[in-house]
């Protein structure tokens, strides 16, 4: 910790999400809550760009950041977390990675291990957690029963180090384990998806059961003309809608006032109280370090996500090469 008691914080990784990252450590830093060292990115002129936004410093190289900080976001590409986080992680530099946590299980449990020999905090960066639509349903999930979600962007201006599974659908499968319940285990994945623009998977759709009997029907695009974030579901006694680009949350059930089932239907919108959601994370990030309790989103939670999402990969590689065949 630094002289002030502050935590002594640094975005590794500023393009087109970390440099949201930089942004809301540096107005924290402004209201005092946090000492903001500065950003680093190995792209010389973006480095510079976001430093002199926001009036700190500059690195290029990340290991320059190993003596001088309590904690880290990692937004770099996916393929680089492993070895940055475990670096930090073994320093006991706290660490906020972003999703997905690596590339492989392998990696994944590398940085597990790394925090849990440090004692240093892992949390993996599942955004969608915090979203405001998300955080006001979250308390009404009782037990989901089937999910039919959709998740469509335009194509990405920036680059693509991942397929739409790893980098899109992520969301998703994080979401719905973590409403199904953590500790109830997949029993079947199916899956479809193609590459139309780039030479990765650019649109998929993953069929998930598991052992409870609930059933996920995800379909994720990215080459789309719109962009959709929608999420229906439904459970016992209640059809659920979530829109996490509109923020909003509803619960439709019987109406238990009215004389007959078919005479009276209750539709609850759910108040929302409309914050950032990354300005959600970054804060529950650095209250769990402030206050030694677990990370909102655990190196185990992105794991999970991450094996799911191997999961789906390897099916959608398995009928590729049955339609290929042909």
């Amino acid at each position: 910790m630094s002289s002030e008691d502050k935590l002594r914080v640094a975005a590794v990784g500023v393009g087109s999400l970390g440099r949201h990252h930089a942004r809301n450590y540096a107005d924290l830093a402004a209201a005092g809550e946090i000492e903001f060292i500065g950003v680093c990115d190995t792209n010389s002129a973006t480095a510079d760009e976001i430093s002199r936004s926001h009036s700190c410093g500059k690195f290029e190289d990340w290991r320059a950041l190993l003596d001088r900080v309590d904690a880290v976001s990692i937004a770099t590409p996916t393929e680089t977390h492993r070895e940055i986080a475990c670096a930090f992680l073994e320093k006991g530099i706290h660490v906020l990675v972003e999703k997905p946590i690596a590339i492989t299980l392998d990696e994944a449990d590398a940085m597990i291990a790394a925090a849990e020999s440090s004692g240093a905090k892992l949390m993996v960066g599942q955004l969608e957690r915090f979203n405001p639509a998300m955080v006001a349903l979250r308390p009404h999930v009782t037990k989901p029963l089937y999910f039919e979600i959709h998740r469509v962007s335009p194509f990405p201006n920036r680059s693509l180090d991942v397929d739409v599974v790893l980098d899109v659908m992520i969301h998703d499968l994080d979401a719905v384990q973590w409403m199904v319940g953590e500790d109830v285990k997949v029993s079947e994945i199916r899956a479809v998806g193609i590459p139309v623009i780039s030479d990765k998977v650019d649109a998929a759709n993953a069929r998930i059961e598991f052992e409870n009997g609930a059933v996920a029907n995800i379909t994720a695009s990215r080459i789309g003309t719109e962009k959709i974030r929608k999420t229906r579901f439904y459970q016992t006694n209640a059809y659920v809608v979530l829109d996490y680009v509109t923020k909003f949350a509803s619960l439709t059930s019987m109406d238990p006032t009215a004389s007959h089932p078919l005479l009276g239907i209750s539709i609850n919108r759910l108040e929302i109280n409309d914050t950032e959601p990354l300005r959600a994370e970054i804060k529950a990030f650095l209250d769990s370090i402030r206050n030694d309790t677990e990370p909102a989103v655990t190196g185990q939670d992105g794991r999970r996500a991450l094996a799911l999402a191997v999961g789906v990969l390897e099916k959608i590689e398995g009928h590729s090469k049955r339609v290929f065949a042909q």
